[in-house]
Parts: structure tokens; C-alpha cells; sequence
């Protein structure tokens, strides 16, 4: 069990996992009473289910805490957007290591099928007008993921375009000020729009987007391949092959935790 739990969870993940998410206090019934499941033994078995695939009831026993606690807990840190401050505090790790490169960023949308409905999804256009659910990402020149975001599937990508720019949070540098702004944003021509690169151009971003009729999306390719690419690395949590939680709000944790996994091999990587 404990090399299982190093191999999900490492020292450095976990320590940075603490320090955005202190543990919860638990009063207990006079008497004494079952004992509180370990955070970390939870935090091995929410990943192993991103990662592999499997359903909360299939979690299996070695992990140690009963699926029904793994999920409550899950449910508890998504609701204090646990996932998002783990996010964010890696980034700052990398930013203050020099491993962000903010000369290009990529942006880009992934659609998933919906199997059980629920908020944020629609028809989808393309798949025989079947429910589905769209995740938007912005990444830097490495394809490292800052910003990210799900939708309907039926929701335009240029829509997402705003909210991603906004949502890249202040990171921190090796030399200078938090930064937050690429120099450049390369999209395909799906972002191709007078209002969006005035937009764009208005927060000292040059615009690299596809323009229909002018640029062959093999040329912007030579820069737009790396977001295509973390859209790939995404799908390495397996549980985003198809989105099965009903609740936006879970399905965008694992979103995010896919999100910090892509970063964090980055981070022991440096």
C-alpha cells in the first residue's frame, strides 16, 4: 500500500497539497468512535479514479477508506475549490522556476461525451446531436495548461475565449512582478473575430488567430500543435473520456486535477 500511495501521491505533491488544503477538523461523539479516514490515503484513491477510469463503487479495498468516504471527501474539497488552489500553487512553483514560457500561448476546446446529462452540456453537432460537454484550455508555449474551463458542447469556442484570458491567475516569475499575459495568442480560425482580437489587442496580447480564406491552418500549426497535444495529455486521466458526473462541479475538479498532474510531471521534471 505505501508504494501505491508514493506512486500517486508523492512527498512533493502531497506537501503542496497540504499547504492549500489544511485538513478538516472532526468533532467526534463522546465515547471515541470510527476512525477519520487519512487525507492522503483519500487524496491516492480520488486520483486513482481520474486516472484509471473506474467508478466510486470500484474503488478497491486497498486503498483503505470505503468509496463512500473518498467520494464525500471529493465532493467536500471540490465545493472549496481545493483543486484549483492545488493548481494555482504549482503553477506558482513553476513560474518562480522559469518553467512557464509566456512568449506563446495556444488556445483550444476538447469535447467529451455526456453519458448522464446534467448541467453545462448539449447537443452535439457533429455526434448526431448526442449530449456532450466541452473543455476549454489556454497553454503556454510548452503546453502547460493556466487556464481552463468547460461548457456545453454546443457553445461556440469563440465564446470561451474571454473567460480562459481572464481566468489565467497571477503566477509568479523568477525575476520581476506576478505576470498573467501571454505576448502572443495563437487560436484556429473557430476565434476568428473583429470583437476578439480588439479584445485581445487591448490587453497588450498580439493575436496569432487563423484568418478564414488567408492563413492554411498548416502553418498556425507550427505553433498550435502543443494545445492539441495537452488535449491528449488530458485524456490520460481517463475518467474525462467521457464525462459521467452529473454535477458540473465534479466534472471540472477532474478537469483540474488532470490539469495539476500534467503540471506537476513538469515540476519533478525541472
Amino acid at each position: 500500500m505505501a508504494s501505491l500511495v508514493d506512486r500517486l501521491v508523492s512527498d512533493e505533491l502531497w506537501v503542496l497539497f497540504r499547504r492549500v488544503v489544511p485538513p478538516t477538523e472532526v468533532v467526534r461523539p463522546q465515547g471515541g468512535g470510527k476512525r477519520r479516514a487519512d487525507d492522503r490515503e483519500v487524496l491516492t484513491a480520488i486520483i486513482f479514479v481520474a486516472t484509471s477510469g473506474c467508478t466510486w463503487r470500484q474503488l478497491p479495498p486497498v486503498f483503505g477508506p470505503c468509496w463512500q468516504t473518498v467520494y464525500r471527501r471529493f465532493a467536500q474539497w471540490s465545493r472549496d475549490r481545493g483543486w484549483a488552489r492545488l493548481h494555482r500553487a504549482i503553477l506558482d512553483e513553476l513560474g518562480a522556476r522559469g518553467e512557464l514560457d509566456w512568449s506563446r500561448c495556444s488556445i483550444d476546446s476538447v469535447s467529451v461525451r455526456a453519458a448522464k446529462g446534467g448541467l453545462l452540456t448539449g447537443p452535439n453537432p457533429t455526434d448526431r446531436g448526442k449530449l456532450g460537454s466541452k473543455i476549454h484550455l489556454v497553454t503556454d508555449r510548452n503546453g502547460l495548461p493556466p487556464s481552463l474551463g468547460i461548457s456545453g458542447v454546443n457553445l461556440h469556442d469563440s465564446q470561451g475565449l474571454q473567460p480562459l484570458i481572464r481566468g489565467i491567475p497571477p503566477i509568479r516569475s523568477r525575476r520581476g512582478p506576478r505576470r498573467r499575459r501571454p505576448v502572443k495568442l495563437h487560436g484556429d480560425k473557430g476565434y476568428e473575430y473583429d470583437h476578439l482580437r480588439r479584445w485581445i489587442r487591448a490587453r497588450g496580447i498580439t493575436p496569432g488567430i487563423a484568418r478564414k480564406g488567408i492563413e492554411s491552418s498548416q502553418r498556425l500549426g507550427r505553433h498550435r500543435w502543443v494545445v492539441e497535444r495537452t488535449g491528449s495529455w488530458l485524456a490520460g486521466c481517463r475518467r474525462l473520456h467521457r464525462r459521467y458526473e452529473r454535477k458540473p462541479e465534479h466534472f471540472l475538479a477532474f478537469v483540474g486535477i488532470s490539469a495539476t498532474l500534467i503540471c506537476h510531471r513538469r515540476l519533478v521534471a525541472a
